[in-house]
């Protein structure tokens, strides 16, 4: 886990003040994931390690749902390491 935080360090993606969040409670830091998903690289690694941890405790996602508001990038790297190559191919998702 520090290894993601040293990532989040090293894009400039750890704030640190006074943060309000959406939720109305106050932190002391704040993770900018944009910063890191905007590097495809780092969002390819981030998402198949969340992937691995999917497959080491036995989930074989048939669809990956992600919201809108920050996680269509994290989702679609999920998804894309999740699936097996064949079902990437445009005519492997047209088959019944």
């Amino acid at each position: 886990m520090s290894d993601i935080l040293d990532i989040f360090k090293r894009q400039g993606a750890l704030l640190e003040g006074h943060f309000l969040l959406s939720s109305g409670l106050h932190s002391v830091q704040y993770l900018q994931c944009a910063r890191v998903l905007m590097d495809t690289k780092i969002a390819s690694e981030l998402g198949a390690r969340l992937a691995a941890q999917l497959k080491a405790a036995g989930v074989t996602p048939d669809v990956v749902v992600a919201p809108a508001m920050g996680g269509i990038v994290v989702g679609h790297e999920v998804a894309r390491a999740a699936s097996p190559a064949d079902r990437s191919s445009p005519s492997a998702r047209a088959r019944p």
